[in-house]
């Protein structure tokens, strides 16, 4: 059995600087089987910083307080606090705080406690090609993303 408090989990924000807490409380908790991470996002805060899919896990989001958008390629869904909403994987997504109060939330992820970053893929405009495409992310060693440009295979890095 583990057990801990949010305020004892180190706050570790997405090196693109899209929130300010974060917390992964799966990694403290010793999680094996699905990931769990804690957000506090203020006005115009994101989740993770853009449209993205995990090809190998599903996603959820609670939110506990406040009020998170969420876009996908097709649409804009806002979820209230107490309301949950699943992407499949491969499903493109984004989430982020879009009102002027303080969003409270965790996400999991399913299966595995950390998704594989070769499996990450995000929606971006290709600064080469010009067209908005599936760039591959990877996680670098400084803790940026390379992203690669799944039509011309253009590379660029970001954070």
């Amino acid at each position: 059995m583990e057990k801990v408090a949010i305020d004892e989990v180190e706050n570790e924000p997405n090196p693109l600087d899209v929130h300010t807490v974060r917390r992964p409380v799966g990694r403290v908790l010793g999680l094996s089987d699905f990931a769990l991470n804690y957000f506090e996002l203020e006005p115009g805060e994101s989740f993770s910083g853009g449209m993205h899919t995990h090809h190998d896990q599903e996603e959820v989001f609670y939110v506990q307080e406040g009020a998170a958008t969420f876009d996908t390629p097709d649409d804009e869904i806002v979820v209230e606090s107490g309301e949950l909403i699943r992407f499949a994987p491969g499903e493109f997504q984004t989430g982020y705080n879009d009102g002027d109060d303080r969003v409270v939330g965790f996400a999991f992820g399913a299966p595995g406690a950390m998704h594989d970053w070769s499996d990450l893929e995000s929606l971006v405009h290709c600064r080469e090609c010009g067209e908005e495409t599936g760039h591959l992310t990877t996680l670098t060693e400084a803790g940026a993303f390379r992203l690669t440009c799944q039509a011309c295979e253009n590379e660029f890095r970001i954070g």
